[in-house]
């Protein structure tokens, strides 16, 4: 897909395939074009090239009423009671038995104590929930969300981790944008990482993390000095020194020579060690 806004541009070729009942975490700098990207898959911006594609098929406005969408911004309407905005959406969806769904997901996101408040009256992260609930209600085939997790506690991020775990079992693909990297290499099997309008990475999590170079941990008790031709030393402190750029042999050798070694450990990066490396 490619999008502009005048002269710039907001995304040059991107493309990627979701799995079914895959979660696939989308992640990239502010203004990297995740938001644009999301807003294309539902309709609200068009592409100037490109289009998306579901089971095969172009998506139409058809298409687009099975999918869920959650934006980054509120979306809700504030002065409704959290009951009766969730069951008018699901209605919207056409779903028949809409106050069935709606209390069910009022249910399962811990929202009934606060069923018949304002949403304006709720926290910012109980307003979250209704959000996802909003997206939830009319049980979507693709579920697209953009940053769920802002502004929720631990509890709260558990919650929704689970809901969206538990959807995607079902067969649904979960595509959410965070910033909470941990999050997304802790819940999602495939990333895509975006950087100023082009993918530059896109994978499963396992495949992305084993393209990355190991590095090497290594504790020598009373902490002496480690030389190590060749490697470059990426950390020294009481969790011992990590080093890059040699050898295995040659780091035990010289940990060895320096000491009696009481850890040594390939270490691979993570997701948010290759995302540094992506978007520096």
């Amino acid at each position: 897909m490619a999008r502009r806004y005048g002269d710039r541009v907001a995304l040059d070729g991107v493309s990627f395939s979701v799995e079914p009942g895959q979660t696939f975490g989308f992640v990239g700098p502010n203004g990297a074009g995740k938001t644009t990207t999301m807003r294309i898959i539902l309709g609200v911006l068009s592409a100037d090239a490109g289009e998306v594609r579901w089971n095969g098929s172009p998506v139409d406005a058809g298409t687009r009423r099975r999918f869920g969408y959650m934006p980054e911004e509120r979306g809700l309407y504030p002065k409704m009671r959290v009951r009766t905005q969730l069951v008018y959406l699901a209605s919207l969806h056409g779903v028949v038995a809409a106050e069935a769904a709606a209390d069910r997901w009022i249910e399962r996101l811990g929202l009934g104590d606060r069923a018949e408040d304002r949403v304006e009256a709720l926290s910012l992260g109980n307003q979250q929930r209704v959000q996802l609930a909003a997206a939830l209600v009319h049980e979507p085939e693709l579920l697209v969300l953009d940053e769920p997790f802002s502004g929720l506690d631990p509890v709260g991020v558990d919650v929704l981790s689970g809901v969206l775990a538990e959807y995607a079992a079902t067969g649904v693909p979960v595509v959410f944008s965070s910033h909470q990297l941990e999050l997304v290499e802790r819940i999602c099997e495939a990333v895509a990482i975006i950087k100023d309008g082009r993918l530059v990475a896109s994978g499963t999590v396992e495949a992305l993390r084993g393209t990355g170079t190991g590095a090497i941990r290594v504790i020598v008790e009373g902490d002496p000095e480690i030389d190590v031709p060749g490697a470059r030393v990426l950390d020294r402190g009481p969790n011992g020194w990590v080093f890059e750029g040699a050898g295995s042999d040659a780091i035990l050798d010289a940990a060895r020579a320096a000491g009696r070694v009481s850890y040594f450990a390939v270490e691979r990066p993570t997701l948010a060690d290759l995302f540094r490396e992506a978007v520096k």
